[in-house]
C-alpha cells in the first residue's frame, strides 16, 4: 500500500468520527492555546526576557493546561462517537473520503478557523492584562494582601515606588514564581482564617537572592568613590533651628588596587562575609567570617560567645539585603520623618516650637487610626490657639498645613491592627534609628588573636559637620 493509501486510511476515519461537538471544541482549545503560547514566546524572545514575572503563571500553566485539554478531549471526543454509531449499527464499511466539498467537513473547518481566531484573541488579550494585573502593586499591596497595608503604605513613598513588587520579590522566570507561590500557600490560609502573625515578620525568609534581583540594577562591585550626605535635624527649641551634618560616605567598590570602601569591603564576587544571627531577626550577631584580601578566612566572636560552644541560628552569606534592610518599605521615627518634613517645608519653621510639638503628638496614644486622624491636627491646631494666639492667626495655613502633615506622617507609619508601631521594623542602613552597623562594628567582636571588627568612624564616613547651624564646609562647597 503506497503512503498516499496508507495516509488516507487512517485519515477518513478521524476526520469522520472527529465532526463531533467534544472534538471540535478539543480541537479549538487546542489550536487558540497554541498560537497564543507561540506569541508569548515570541513575545519574550524580542524582549530579551520574560514579560513579567507573572507571566509563569500564564506560560507554564494556564495556556499549557488549555493546551492539554484540548487534545485530551480530541480522542475522547473521536472514542464516544466510535461508540455510538457502533452501539447504533452506524459504522460505515468504508469511510468517505475527505472533501471540503462535503458540508460536514467544510462546515467543521470554518468552525475551528473561526473558533480559533476569536479564541486566540481572547485567551491572549486575557492572559496578558492578567500578567499585567497581578504584576502590579495594587494587587500585591491591597486586592489579593491586604494584610500587607503597613508595607504597601511605606512602598508607596519609597525611592522604589516605580519598581513593581514582584521584580524583586519574585524576579523574572517561573523557578522562583512556582517557589514563591508554594511558600505563600501557608501563608494564603493564614490569612482566611485570620490566624497570620501581626506584624508580618521581618526578614522575609522566602526572598530571593539580591546578586539575582538588586544587583540587575546596582552594582556594588562598581567603583563609586566617596558620596556627599547633608543631613537636617531641628532643634527643640522654639526657633526650631536646623542643626546640619555633612558626611563624607565612603561607598567605595572596587577600583585597580582592589576593594575599598563600605560595598569593596562588605560584597564581592565571592561570599566575602559570613556571619551567624541568633534571634531571628538579624539583629543579633555573635559570629562573623571574613575574607581578608589574600583569600584567608578571619573568625570574629563576639564577647559574649567567646569561649563558648559554636552559636547555632541563621547562618548566611552577606548580600545587599543585610545593610539595605529596608530599601524599599522603610518606616520612619517621628524624629526623622518631622525633621524631614521641616527641611521640605511642608512643616513650617516660623511656627513656635512646631518640631518639639510635633513629635509629642505622633508619640501620643490614640485609640485608633481614625481618632489618631481626627486629633493630630486638632490638638496641634488648640496648641497655637492657646499658647501663641497670636502666631495663630497669622499663621492659620501654616498650622492646618502642619496639621495634615503630621497626620500623614502617622497614617504612613502606624498601623495599630497589624501591631506596626514606632520601631517595630528596624533599619540596618547606618546606626541612628538601630543598632545597623553596630550589630558587628563594636569594638567587641575579635579574633583568637585579637583583632576587631572596628568601630571607628572614619572606617565608613569622614565627619565634614556635626549638627552645626550653619556649616562652613557647605559655603565652601557652594552648596548654600
Amino acid at each position: 500500500m503506497e503512503l498516499r493509501q496508507r495516509l488516507a486510511h487512517w485519515i477518513r476515519p478521524l476526520v469522520y468520527l472527529g465532526t463531533n461537538p467534544i472534538s471540535l471544541v478539543g480541537a479549538i482549545l487546542t489550536t487558540s492555546a497554541g498560537i497564543t503560547l507561540v506569541g508569548f514566546w515570541a513575545l519574550e524572545i524580542f524582549r530579551g526576557g520574560p514579560v513579567h514575572p507573572y507571566a509563569g503563571i500564564v506560560l507554564f500553566l494556564v495556556l499549557p493546561g488549555f493546551f492539554a485539554l484540548g487534545l485530551a478531549l480530541m480522542p475522547a471526543g473521536l472514542l464516544w462517537r466510535w461508540r455510538r454509531m457502533r452501539r447504533r449499527g452506524e459504522l460505515p464499511a468504508d469511510y468517505p473520503p475527505v472533501r471540503l466539498s462535503q458540508p460536514a467537513v467544510r462546515n467543521a473547518a470554518v468552525l475551528v478557523a473561526v473558533a480559533t481566531m476569536i479564541n486566540v484573541a481572547i485567551l491572549g488579550t486575557g492572559s496578558y492584562r492578567g500578567v499585567e494585573y497581578m504584576d502590579s502593586p495594587q494587587f500585591c499591596g491591597m486586592t489579593c494582601h491586604s494584610v500587607m497595608a503597613p508595607e504597601y503604605s511605606a512602598y508607596i513613598g519609597s525611592p522604589h515606588s516605580r519598581v513593581a513588587c514582584v521584580q524583586c520579590h519574585i524576579g523574572p522566570g517561573a523557578s522562583w514564581f512556582v517557589r514563591s507561590k508554594l511558600a505563600g500557600t501557608r501563608q494564603v490560609f493564614a490569612v482566611a482564617r485570620g490566624t497570620y502573625s501581626r506584624p508580618i515578620p521581618s526578614p522575609v525568609r522566602e526572598l530571593r537572592p539580591a546578586r539575582e534581583t538588586c544587583e540587575q540594577c546596582h552594582w556594588p562591585r562598581k567603583f563609586a568613590g566617596d558620596k556627599l550626605i547633608v543631613r537636617i535635624k531641628h532643634a527643640d527649641d522654639e526657633a526650631n533651628t536646623p542643626l546640619v551634618t555633612v558626611l563624607l560616605m565612603k561607598i567605595g567598590g572596587h577600583n585597580g588596587r582592589g576593594p575599598a570602601g563600605i560595598h569593596g569591603r562588605h560584597l564581592d564576587d565571592t561570599e566575602r562575609i559570613r556571619y551567624v544571627s541568633t534571634d531571628g531577626r538579624r539583629q543579633v550577631i555573635p559570629a562573623v567570617s571574613y575574607m581578608d584580601d589574600a583569600g584567608k578566612m578571619v573568625d570574629y566572636l563576639s564577647e559574649d560567645a567567646a569561649g563558648k560552644p559554636p552559636p547555632g541560628g541563621e547562618r548566611r552569606a552577606m548580600d545587599c539585603m543585610d545593610c539595605h534592610n529596608r530599601p524599599t518599605h522603610a518606616f520612619d521615627l517621628p524624629e526623622r520623618a518631622v525633621d524631614r518634613a521641616l527641611a521640605e517645608g511642608t512643616i513650617s519653621r516660623a511656627l513656635p516650637f512646631v518640631r518639639k510639638k510635633s513629635v509629642e503628638l505622633l508619640r501620643a496614644d490614640y485609640p485608633d487610626r481614625d481618632a489618631a486622624s481626627r486629633e493630630l491636627g486638632a490638638r496641634l491646631a488648640e496648641f497655637y490657639r492657646r499658647e501663641y494666639p497670636q502666631v495663630y492667626e497669622s499663621h492659620r495655613p501654616d498650622v492646618e498645613a502642619a496639621g495634615e502633615r503630621i497626620r500623614d506622617i502617622y497614617l504612613r507609619n502606624i498601623f495599630p491592627n497589624m501591631k506596626v508601631t514606632w520601631g517595630t521594623y528596624p533599619n540596618n542602613l547606618g546606626h541612628e534609628d538601630s543598632p545597623g552597623c553596630f550589630r558587628c562594628h563594636d569594638d567587641k567582636h575579635k579574633t583568637a588573636d585579637g583583632r576587631v571588627i572596628t568601630q571607628d568612624c572614619s572606617a565608613c564616613h569622614a565627619v565634614l559637620a556635626m549638627e552645626e547651624s550653619n556649616p562652613k564646609i557647605l559655603g565652601d562647597l557652594g552648596l548654600q
